[in-house]
């Protein structure tokens, strides 16, 4: 399983934390920045991240900022994308298991990095259940084939 990771000036010291963890569990991930404090604007980390998943690049994304809102908001914007807000490994774990979602957010200013550790690693070891919530998740992806 291959990650892209990324977050604005919120999610700086969080993503630190979430990299040093897959750098310990082995588990290859790219970083498509914020790489400091300095301010980004959410959308301009959340393009690139949720483009390498839905492209099939990357399998997986994780995207921080300081309440995990609005860089999902952003994520779900590209065709393909199921971000899922999660600050609690029950969340996570429903998140994989009944949406498929292929992005997980979380806000720095929300959750200490020792639930989002946990968080993301119930994220990454929880495969989707498909049968019923296939159908559910087919009809999702089914909405971004409606024109206005």
């Amino acid at each position: 399983m291959k990650v892209a990771i990324g977050c604005d000036h919120g999610g700086f010291h969080l993503k630190q934390v979430i990299m040093t963890f897959l750098e310990s569990k082995g588990i290859p991930f790219y970083d498509f920045g914020g790489y400091s404090e300095a301010s980004i604007d959410y959308p301009d980390i959340a393009d690139p991240v949720a483009n390498a998943v839905a492209s099939g690049e990357y399998d997986r994304g994780i995207l921080i900022c300081g309440t995990g809102i609005g860089i999902g908001i952003a994520a779900n914007k590209v065709k393909g994308i199921r971000a899922a807000l999660c600050h609690d490994t029950f969340s996570a774990h429903a998140s994989r298991e009944h949406n498929d979602a292929n992005i997980l957010t979380m806000g720095e200013r929300i959750i200490g990095p020792g639930l989002a550790v946990d968080i993301v690693d119930v994220w990454l070891t929880t495969e989707f259940e498909g049968g019923r919530h296939l159908r559910r998740v087919e009809k999702i992806m089914a909405l971004e084939e409606h024109e206005s």
